[in-house]
């Protein structure tokens, strides 16, 4: 029995769903029961009626699929698995903001810790964060952790003041990027798209901004891609439209999204664990947040 096979079995088993982000590597991704961006991934675990979450992606992924199903378990395969940007924002950052802009909302990024989104007036991704910050009364926004995201949000956003936070986050994967990329992309005749946490400098020259669900969405438009998000999501695309012509940038890799493997995987689901646990009093703080974004998003 290969370990996919013995995976599907457990699966089937233990009455477990496999969700992953668009991040992980082409293996998982193709075990996975359901794959997808941020906004993708909070829906579905949202909905999920199975015992068991495996959450395939990194720690604020599965802390928040934890908080949307407290009475489940919810399993992270690498418990390592952080984020870069995520650690980029304390609740202390949040507070000190708040203090300095009263009447200030804040909007933060799915990719913060739990802990900071107890502090957040509401949630975004890269998918909906221009809808989220649209529907906010104040025209004055804290939104971190990742300041390119707010630039991006600013700019579609002009009649309201973004104060990034902290200023100057960001993350290293989107910052790999040079406007030499851009340049050589369209030069051999791609169709250059990328995602919103790449730097004004980039965004600029690009034909296409999109979160990773987005880019999904406009894989239609054409034949030829080059894709400037994280190397793996080139995968996604390929399986989805294998007509079309994808180039991924090999120097943009999360780490910290390669460290589950289909071993692991299985290890998870035999034991069922490292399960995410989170205090009641965060958990139900930051659940407002979340669920506040859910809810707009399905108007």
């Amino acid at each position: 029995m290969t370990v996919q096979e013995e995976i599907n079995k457990l699966k089937k088993e233990k009455n477990a769903i496999i969700l992953a982000h668009n991040y992980e590597p082409p293996e998982i991704q193709d075990i996975a029961d359901f794959t997808g961006d941020s906004l993708e991934l909070a829906l579905r675990a949202n909905d999920v009626t199975e015992d068991i979450i495996v959450f395939c992606g990194v720690l604020f992924m599965a802390e928040t699929a934890k908080i949307l199903n407290p009475e489940k378990k919810v399993i992270l395969p690498a418990p390592d698995a952080g984020c870069l940007l995520a650690d980029q924002l304390s609740p202390e950052m949040i507070k000190s903001a708040r203090a300095k802009y009263p009447g200030a909302e804040v909007v933060l990024y799915v990719n913060s810790t739990a802990e900071s989104k107890a502090y957040a007036d509401i949630v975004c991704t890269s998918a909906n964060a221009v809808d989220v910050v649209k529907s906010l009364e104040s025209e004055t926004v804290l939104f971190g952790p990742d300041s390119n995201l707010a630039s991006y949000v600013q700019e579609q956003v002009p009649g309201k003041k973004i104060i990034p936070l902290p200023e100057g986050g960001h993350c290293p994967v989107h910052m790999e990027f040079t406007p030499a990329d851009v340049t050589s992309s369209k030069e051999k005749g791609y169709t250059v798209i990328c995602h919103p946490e790449c730097p004004a400098e980039i965004r600029k020259h690009c034909d296409v901004i999109a979160s990773t669900g987005g880019m999904m969405k406009n894989a239609g438009m054409s034949d030829k891609w080059a894709v400037m998000t994280e190397k793996d999501m080139v995968h996604r695309l390929k399986t989805e439209f294998p007509g079309k012509e994808f180039l991924a940038f090999e120097k943009a890799v999360c780490e910290d999204m390669k460290k589950i493997s289909l071993n692991d995987l299985l290890n998870s689901l035999k034991s069922e664990s490292p399960q995410i646990n989170l205090p009641s009093e965060v958990a139900r703080k930051a659940e407002s947040s979340i669920r506040r974004m859910i809810d707009l998003s399905r108007r």
